[in-house]
């Protein structure tokens, strides 16, 4: 903004929230929905005060930060955040008073990209991302940073083992793609040699990070490399080309009915809203399906059961007020549903 770069701001911005929504936010739910006390939640009380405090710094800076380019926005947010006069009569933000962990965020950062590149092999292998899988393999020389975030990882992805690895060479091999608007000038009738040495494979890289190909030697904008997964249908290089994530597509008849199960507690989910249920109302719960999906919903009958807050779940019973749903298949189910009384707790 110093160099009144207001499209550079916006886009910084714009970027942010991604990240906050799509990520710190969605990521935190949990957090934010644990129980004060620490009881009936997955997060302590202190865990949950965290989160909750973290988010109102992010958005009070957030507002001060934005209110030259959002004054409306802003200050609409910022006064129902702090109950002040204004976020334009606020003083502009210091951000050395802000703790700041680069280490943490560039693992974060990394984290971001392995799961980006799994859901990438999830969906051009329409895999829906409730179906749990087997396994991922993070491969990069820095995989050990990530151990920390294993279960964060595994819980996104939705797979049940992440496997860390160093060994790159064993899942991709570098590629070299020579830039030919750059070279071809330069090298003139030489250049078809190149190309050919470079799409054979018969290249080097010395140690100053230049590249000898075809008898000739290409400096920094001359070529790029890239990782080419020994596998592309399962794998993607990451952001970089210094890694790559290998995803086990594989599904067996247990997976497929535990990610059956889940599209069916995203179903239920679903009808509570519709039917303008609180989040906490405890319901009696009437399901009309296939009987494929109902043996799956049977087999993780607690699990269904603990996610939609259902106090009785009846399977094939017959529905008095039913709406019609849709798997992800396009086959039809039917949902029955009541509110239970406030005062009984889950059988």
């Amino acid at each position: 903004m110093d160099a009144y770069d207001l499209s550079g701001a916006c886009w910084t911005v714009t970027a942010f929230l991604d990240a906050l929504n799509n990520w710190y936010i969605r990521r935190s739910r949990d957090r934010f929905w644990g129980s004060p006390s620490g009881e009936g939640g997955t997060t302590s009380a202190q865990d949950k005060a965290d989160a909750y405090d973290t988010l109102f710094t992010v958005l009070h800076t957030l507002c001060m930060v934005s209110a030259p380019l959002l004054p409306f926005v802003t200050e609409t947010i910022y006064r129902g955040l702090t109950a002040e006069r204004s976020v334009h009569l606020a003083d502009w933000p210091d951000a050395t008073a802000l703790p700041e962990e680069p280490e943490l965020v560039e693992v974060m950062d990394r984290v971001r990209d392995v799961c980006s590149a799994a859901s990438s092999v999830r969906k051009a292998s329409n895999l829906h991302t409730r179906l749990p899988l087997l396994g991922l393999t993070v491969a990069a020389a820095d995989a050990e940073r990530l151990r920390p975030f294993v279960d964060l990882i595994k819980d996104e992805v939705n797979v049940r083992h992440v496997e860390l690895s160093t060994d790159v060479g064993a899942l991709a091999q570098p590629r070299l793609r020579v830039n030919a608007p750059v070279v071809g000038p330069r090298l003139g009738p030489d250049m078809q040699t190149v190309m050919a040495a470079a799409r054979q494979g018969r290249w080097r890289r010395s140690q100053d990070g230049t590249v000898e190909v075809g008898g000739q030697t290409l400096g920094p904008g001359d070529f790029d490399l890239r990782l080419a997964p020994t596998d592309e249908a399962t794998t993607r290089a990451l952001p970089g080309d210094d890694g790559v994530v290998v995803l086990d597509v594989t599904v067996n008849p247990e997976q497929r009915a535990e990610g059956t199960a889940r599209d069916v507690v995203r179903i239920v989910q679903t009808a509570r809203r519709d039917q303008g249920l609180h989040v906490a109302d405890r319901i009696h719960l009437v399901l009309d399906l296939p009987d494929d999906v109902a043996g799956a919903v049977e087999a993780h009958r607690p699990y269904v059961m603990e996610q939609t807050l259902a106090l009785e779940l009846v399977l094939g019973g017959p529905i008095a007020e039913a709406r019609r749903y849709e798997l992800p298949d396009g086959r039809a189910l039917h949902v029955g549903l009541s509110r239970a009384e406030r005062d009984q707790s889950p059988g």
